[in-house]
């Protein structure tokens, strides 16, 4: 199976499983790595770790297929519901982490690097142009002067950029980034996930800030938040059930 998924307690770990092409995706691939994480998060899974195997992350798409428009709607898809989960999503990256890869990098919430990873949209020297969500997150996550260096000049950056430039939130390994994912599986869910709404949701899109202001009101009248606050009076850990 080119990409595989396992559980420990409330963290799935989607591996992508492609050594011979440095975790490059193909359409197979592709919808595979999507059915793995639809259905992590709808077994359960708190958080999810999204990595790759034998010391590359994604390098991006498998040009040994025909990538077409076909091929880049469905990827646009897919990236979509990655970035719309109401849970955590890490990535683990180290190695290659260019083209589709970076993609699925900005598509979860916080990155965790290797020391030996590295970066790039090499769109220039295929004669090609990713959407204008990758180009809008490219933005956000590196700051506009990285994304449009390495759109506009192909350059490759690797760790010691993504942590300078803010891309990265931790240094490290898949252990790592399993260990940050673990640790938000005790925060309140509602409160995450509706915080995500919010980031994604810019001051001009009403129907954004409308499901924003939604989760806001649920949030302030759960049942969690009245155990949030009863924890921190009886000094003991909360359990959230997203309720």
């Amino acid at each position: 199976m080119p990409v595989h998924a396992s559980r420990t307690d409330d963290v799935a770990v989607v591996t992508i499983d492609r050594p011979h092409r440095r975790g490059a995706l193909d359409l197979e691939a592709l919808e595979q790595l999507h059915a793995a994480v639809a259905e992590s998060v709808a077994t359960g899974a708190r958080a999810l770790v999204l990595t790759g195997s034998e010391g590359h992350f994604c390098s991006g798409a498998d040009l040994t297929e025909l990538e077409d428009v076909s091929f880049t709607q469905r990827l646009a898809e897919v990236l979509t519901h990655l970035a719309g989960l109401p849970v955590l999503t890490v990535a683990a990256v180290e190695g290659s982490c260019m083209g589709l890869g970076m993609q699925l990098a900005l598509a979860c919430d916080v990155r965790v690097v290797a020391d030996s990873a590295r970066f790039a949209v090499p769109v220039a020297r295929l004669g090609l142009m990713v959407d204008h969500w990758t180009i809008d997150r490219l933005a956000r996550f590196w700051g506009e002067g990285a994304a449009r260096h390495l759109v506009l000049t192909a350059a490759v950056l690797d760790a010691d950029d993504a942590w300078r430039l803010g891309f990265a939130q931790r240094r490290g390994g898949l252990e790592d980034a399993v260990a940050l994912a673990t640790a938000a599986t005790r925060l309140a869910p509602l409160a995450q996930a509706g915080s995500k709404i919010g980031f994604d949701a810019h001051h001009d899109d009403a129907a954004g800030v409308a499901r924003y202001e939604a989760a806001f009101a649920r949030a302030w009248s759960s049942e969690d938040l009245r155990e949030g606050r009863a924890a921190f009076t009886e000094r003991r850990e909360p359990a959230f059930r997203g309720h």
